[in-house]
């Protein structure tokens, strides 16, 4: 039986090449789910299980507390920064601060963000922070999940914006960077473990090897820092 893995899609382009290696190395199957936190969250809440998740820390101490998860199993993989994307050959606005943030949101003709990742979630509690929620989102599409950047690379926006590890997951469009961290665009994602696996043990060498220098490398390919392995 395959080892189950429910992981927000922040990580999904460096599980991409980090579930086969495991694979390869153990000889085990192992079956992921991907979804923004919010999503596998509610999932979980309605009796979705597997043996590992991958989820924001704070996403996995609730699901510790909630003994879903088993105390102790809380696992820092990386930390994620929310960036700004723009289309190839446009001009790539400033977020070198948090006003220059607000003007570049309130120039764009048309923004894009998730409802439900992450990243979404700053994103609206930002556009509120700054004072300019009414006009972003009066020129907003707001995806219920999934990639932004699709929206950038079929010309139905011209701002993206979401984690940089999932804006680098959509060929043909322009990351400018993440925003400042004076703004708090950062959040962690962590590994934790089901309480009621039957596989704990291989869920344990999964997160191990999660944790190593090897993965670490992936995981800074694919525009996360890495917090374990060093």
């Amino acid at each position: 039986m395959a080892l189950e893995l429910l992981s927000t899609l922040g990580l999904q382009g460096a599980l991409r090449d980090l579930i086969p290696a495991f694979e390869a190395e153990t000889g085990t199957r192992l079956q992921a789910g991907y979804g923004p936190t919010v999503v596998q969250m509610q999932r979980i809440a309605e009796g979705a299980t597997a043996d590992v998740a991958i989820l924001t820390a704070a996403g996995i101490d609730h699901l510790i507390a909630a003994g879903t998860m088993l105390p102790g199993s809380r696992a820092d993989l990386a930390r994620s920064a929310v960036g700004f994307a723009v289309r190839p050959g446009a001009p790539r606005p400033d977020i070198s601060s948090g006003e220059a943030v607000k003007q570049t949101l309130l120039a764009a003709k048309s923004v894009v963000y998730s409802r439900a990742g992450a990243s979404g979630i700053f994103f609206a509690g930002l556009i509120e922070r700054l004072g300019i929620a009414a006009e972003v989102n009066a020129k907003a599409t707001i995806i219920p999940s999934g990639f932004t950047g699709e929206k950038l690379a079929s010309g139905e926006a011209e701002l993206a914006v979401q984690q940089i590890s999932e804006l680098m997951e959509v060929p043909g469009i322009d990351i400018v960077g993440p925003l400042p961290a004076v703004l708090g665009s950062e959040s962690v994602f962590s590994a934790g473990l089901f309480s009621a696996s039957a596989r704990l043990e291989l869920a344990r060498a999964f997160v191990a090897f999660l944790s190593t220098k090897a993965a670490a490398a992936v995981i800074a390919r694919t525009g996360l820092v890495p917090l374990a392995g060093g």
